[in-house]
């Protein structure tokens, strides 16, 4: 194996190191927002809180959903979820690069959740013995200052829960964040995921008319930053955070080795591809914690497409290629005609095929000759 240390002048001690609290002032503004939450006020809200109906969401690994409705039964709701931290090794592609990835839930992404508008989340973040660093959480969809972040930091060996409101509808990221360089290191290596925040009532057109989908599918676009040897291989390293020093300068480059969909490249292909049928509306959350792209379904189009995540907003329709900004998530509906095998890709198409962001739909049905034939095979001229 083929190591470095982590060098003194990095500006991080042991200690910053496995806590990432390398930005100055982070600890300080994450005890005066601790303080802040247990203030009276905040007290008689979480009283008005405990009044709710309690469920427990079993979060299930990408590309899937969690069981959900499509429209609220009820009113507001708490809806408790768990995610444990774990670090781990993972292979990125056929030729067997590897990276210690930190992960919730031990995927990459982490897992969909899903609530409705006005709902609260009430997520308990769980950090074995086991893992070499300090971790937090980040939710876009939250309101208040770090999005939670100030108030999760658990080390190796702690538990927090936090509680936020679901004020706005539409698909959000959540990362990882534990302050300064460790911010882009723990996103970069796959500690990121999206939350979906549905209107009480369901999906609407533009029009007000209800949308509803047959399927859901989340898939998490992730740049990795390998490192390589004086032989042209990728690292390998024994422990988590032990390729620190090396990641930190390919990132520096802004030149990924990977970008992939779901983790690795091939995850979303093959045996894994996503399944569909001829007529069956398809919901597509799309979400990039770090990089802009560009989703596009070969073959197929966005019916609609909720391009900033916001379900506030009426859907765009009818789009061939549609943009996510990097550190957002977005929504399409596709709803099949034809069968047959679609690619689904980023359509930076470097991208896409030479560096793994491609997945694939595999649609059963009958064959329409209306929508398209071949009128004649390939014959000389």
């Amino acid at each position: 194996m083929v190591t470095k240390e982590i060098e003194e002048q990095d500006g991080l001690s042991r200690r910053l190191f496995l806590t990432g609290t390398a930005a100055a002032g982070i600890g300080s503004l994450a005890v005066e927002m601790a303080s802040f939450s247990a203030e009276a006020s905040t007290q008689v809200a979480a009283a008005d809180v405990a009044s709710l109906p309690r469920v427990k969401q079993e979060l299930v690994a990408p590309p899937f959903f969690p069981e959900h409705d499509q429209v609220a039964k009820g009113g507001p709701k708490v809806v408790e979820i768990r995610m444990v931290i774990e670090e781990k090794i993972m292979v990125l592609d056929d030729d067997d690069a590897e990276i210690w990835a930190l992960t919730y839930n031990g995927s990459v992404p982490g897992p969909m959740v899903v609530v409705h508008e006005g709902d609260y989340v009430e997520l308990t973040l769980v950090n074995p013995a086991s893992s070499a660093m300090e971790h937090n959480i980040d939710f876009h969809a939250s309101t208040g200052a770090l999005g939670g972040g100030g108030l999760t930091h658990v080390s190796p060996g702690e538990e927090c829960v936090l509680r936020f409101k679901a004020t706005k509808a539409g698909v959000f990221v959540y990362h990882c964040a534990p302050g300064g360089a460790m911010i882009p290191y723990h996103v970069t290596h796959g500690m990121n995921g999206a939350i979906m925040v549905l209107p009480r009532d369901g999906l609407k057109g533009k029009n007000g008319e209800p949308i509803r989908y047959d399927r859901a599918y989340y898939i998490g676009e992730q740049d990795y930053y390998l490192a390589k040897d004086e032989d042209d291989e990728y690292i390998r390293y024994d422990t988590a955070g032990e390729d620190y020093a090396d990641y930190m300068e390919t990132m520096a480059t802004l030149t990924p080795s990977h970008i992939v969909f779901n983790g690795a490249v091939g995850a979303l292909t093959g045996d894994n591809a996503l399944k569909a049928s001829v007529g069956e509306t398809v919901l597509i959350v799309h979400s990039q914690a770090n990089r802009d792209t560009r989703p596009h379904l070969i073959g197929g189009h966005g019916d609609h497409v909720w391009e900033s995540g916001s379900f506030t907003d009426a859907p765009q329709t009818g789009l061939e290629t549609w943009f996510i900004a990097g550190g957002a998530a977005g929504a399409a509906t596709y709803t099949f005609r034809q069968p047959g095998i679609y690619a689904y890709v980023n359509h930076n198409l470097i991208e896409a095929v030479l560096k793994g962001a491609a997945a694939h739909f595999v649609v059963d049905g009958e064959w329409d000759d209306d929508l398209m034939m071949q009128v004649k095979k390939p014959t000389p001229i």
